[in-house]
């Protein structure tokens, strides 16, 4: 007996997925629960996981296909359990006979999507490949950092052999290159494609406006340096910047609701709850995990929090739950060295806050002028449901909770 293989329900708003690589083949033998393939979404990855044990008759979609929930991608020639097993052990033996230099299964677990893709690409031996990420994880760089070990040892052998049989070689004249050469086609990922068209409706759809202001970091700064030492070693984290910012921001919402909220047709939707968004720029593009209910979380849970989305993010791991919903969100270009950006919108929310780097700039301070560390700080908002006033005032209060940020543990 027969039975398909779907694309399962994804999650929330989520229609569409692209195929990025099976783990079987035609004519394996699977097990329940075992994984069949890998799917990319404009959110996460997920792996498709077999119902019941079997044969792979047919596979019906390829690698970078798109398809949609509920598109069959293939076909189960469906078999009892113990048939299964059986078959998978006989499998295996054989290719334990034939193969003796193919990393073991164990280690194919314990790689991050994007690493082993690029395994794939390069023709690595992941057993060869030392593993530095979380858990034991094979990461992209680990990878990268192998395939330049044997670039340049491949290069220092191409050298000897080349010193010792060969002449001086005669440098020929530079020829010009045809641009077709030096021009390379990608497909944009799954996950690219959504970032471009959310960024484009964003611009369309949004009546959007930025306002800045400037923020002196040096209370925030003097703080961070007295606690830094005894914060590492009650709670195991850095005392970060993001903590501040996402405790003020709250702050400051709570006094602007409208910059918390959304728009429905003619309605205006004003959320009491605070799920901050934090954008994060990973190797495979822009995500935004969410912290839920952060009104409610210390400065170390938040810091803890987005340590743990960086490292999922960069590993191409985050669950639905991580990225689902969001009521504001927070992006910090500083990071990269920013100095002062126009952030864009995440609809449907109608408020986003970006940070920058921080500079030491002369400031004038009861009529003499200091150098202090300062960062520009900007808010996109909507027009159609924030005033100017309203997105002014937000950032002058933010403003006056970083300056002051024991006021946080009251306000924020």
């Amino acid at each position: 007996m027969s039975t398909n293989i779907v694309v399962p329900e994804l999650g929330e708003s989520i229609v569409e997925a692209t195929v990025i690589r099976w783990f079987k083949s035609e004519g394996d033998s699977v097990k329940i629960g075992e994984a069949l393939l890998e799917l990319e979404t404009e959110k996460a990855n997920f792996e498709v996981a077999a119902e019941k044990p079997g044969i792979i008759k047919t596979i019906l979609k390829r690698d970078n296909d798109d398809v949609e929930v509920g598109e069959v991608l293939g076909v189960l020639e469906e078999a009892d359990a113990s048939s299964a097993v059986q078959a998978e052990v006989v499998k295996e033996e054989d290719q334990e006979k034939e193969e003796p230099s193919q990393p073991k299964e164990e280690v194919l677990e314990k790689i991050t999507p994007v690493a082993r893709r690029l395994a794939e690409e390069f023709d690595v031996d992941l057993s060869k490949v030392e593993a530095t990420g979380t858990s034991g994880r094979i990461t992209k760089e680990d990878v990268e950092r192998y395939i330049q070990m044997e670039v340049e040892e491949s290069e220092i052998e191409a050298s000897s052999v080349e010193t010792i049989h060969k002449a001086p070689a005669v440098i020929p004249p530079t020829l010009a290159v045809p641009r077709d050469v030096r021009e390379e086609r990608i497909k944009m990922s799954r996950r690219r494609r959504t970032i471009a068209r959310r960024m484009l409706e964003a611009t369309q759809t949004t009546a959007m406006l930025t306002t800045f202001n400037e923020v002196d970091m040096s209370a925030v700064m003097e703080l961070r340096k007295r606690r830094k030492e005894s914060f590492i070693e009650r709670y195991g984290v850095n005392l970060g910047l993001n903590s501040f910012f996402v405790k003020a921001s709250i702050g400051a919402l709570k006094e602007f609701p409208p910059v918390n909220g959304e728009i429905d047709g003619d309605d205006m939707i004003l959320k009491y709850y605070y799920d901050i968004g934090v954008a994060i720029g990973a190797s495979e593009g822009l995500v935004v995990p969410v912290l839920k209910n952060a009104d409610s979380m210390s400065f170390a849970e938040i810091e803890k929090r987005i340590k743990e989305f960086a490292v999922k993010a960069e590993e191409n791991t985050l669950a639905l739950e991580d990225i689902m919903g969001g009521t504001f969100t927070i992006t910090n270009g500083g990071v990269f060295g920013s100095l002062m950006s126009t952030p864009i919108l995440n609809p449907p929310q109608v408020g986003i806050l970006g940070l920058h780097k921080i500079e030491q700039r002369p400031i004038v301070i009861n009529g003499e002028l200091e150098i202090r560390p300062m960062m520009y700080v900007a808010l996109s908002y909507d027009h159609r449901i924030v005033d100017g006033r309203e997105a002014v005032q937000f950032l002058v209060r933010l403003k006056e909770l970083i300056q002051d940020p024991e006021s946080l543990l009251l306000e924020g």
